[in-house]
């Protein structure tokens, strides 16, 4: 099974391929460029090393949410472009499931931190079982001290990762009552290759849509929604 696999939900940019238990390709960038500028052509070089007939794939997949609204638009738009033009289905993997699905066989649970800002995060809850990934916590987006507080419930050893990490490290290490540890820089980040792993399972569950079906998981209102509604209450 050949997946191509693209992510945009947040600060990072990836997209990578991956056949069965084969990387490919995987092309991550973190910088101050919009996805608009760097994800196509990410894409386009991907193809064009590895020799890529992208009418070959079985399926694209994509870290569907949540995250940055402006980075899911433009990845489900990326995506259900070329779903439509290769007839391909796409596969949407809830972002925060795809980044820890980055640590592997990790020992404890996995909370991905993605900032929402507000001073609130899009999380989950995740453990290893097996060798599966498995869920505690849906992904959500709530107050950081919501989900530090279900973590201290749990009351087993947690690892953090995701961007979230940079901007409530030293909030994080004050209110955890149990041992935390942070990951290491080549597995906090978004990678696509984890989105085509965790596509892949998706693939033989049946968990697919058709390009045309496919949508982005927002679980928050857009800030221009919010400030209309609250205009609204405010009958302006």
């Amino acid at each position: 099974m050949k997946i191509l696999a693209v992510d945009s939900s947040g600060l990072v940019a990836s997209v990578a391929l991956v056949e069965d238990d084969n990387l490919i390709a995987e092309y991550t960038v973190h910088y101050k460029k919009t996805h608009s500028q760097t994800l196509l052509p990410m894409l386009d070089e991907i193809v064009k090393m590895t020799e890529t007939d992208l009418a070959g794939i079985d399926a694209i997949a994509v870290a569907a949410g949540p995250g940055s609204f402006t980075g899911l638009r433009i990845g489900a738009a990326t995506v259900k472009g070329l779903g439509l033009a290769l007839d391909k289905p796409v596969v949407g993997v809830p972002t925060v499931e795809a980044l820890a699905m980055n640590l592997y066989g990790a020992a404890g649970v996995l909370c991905p931190l993605m900032d929402a800002r507000r001073d609130q995060v899009y999380t989950g809850i995740y453990r290893f079982a097996g060798g599966v990934l498995e869920m505690e916590k849906e992904p959500c987006a709530v107050p950081l001290e919501e989900i530090l507080a279900a973590l201290n419930v749990l009351g087993e050893p947690v690892t953090f990762l995701g961007d979230g990490v940079a901007v409530y490290r030293e909030r994080i290490v004050q209110e955890m009552r149990i041992p935390c540890q942070f990951a290491p820089a080549h597995v906090n980040k978004q990678r696509a290759s984890a989105v085509a792993v965790c596509a892949q399972r998706r693939m033989a569950d049946g968990g697919y849509v058709s390009a045309d079906d496919f949508s982005p998981i927002y679980l928050r209102l857009s800030q221009a929604e919010r400030e209309r509604k609250e205009r609204e209450a405010n009958g302006e």
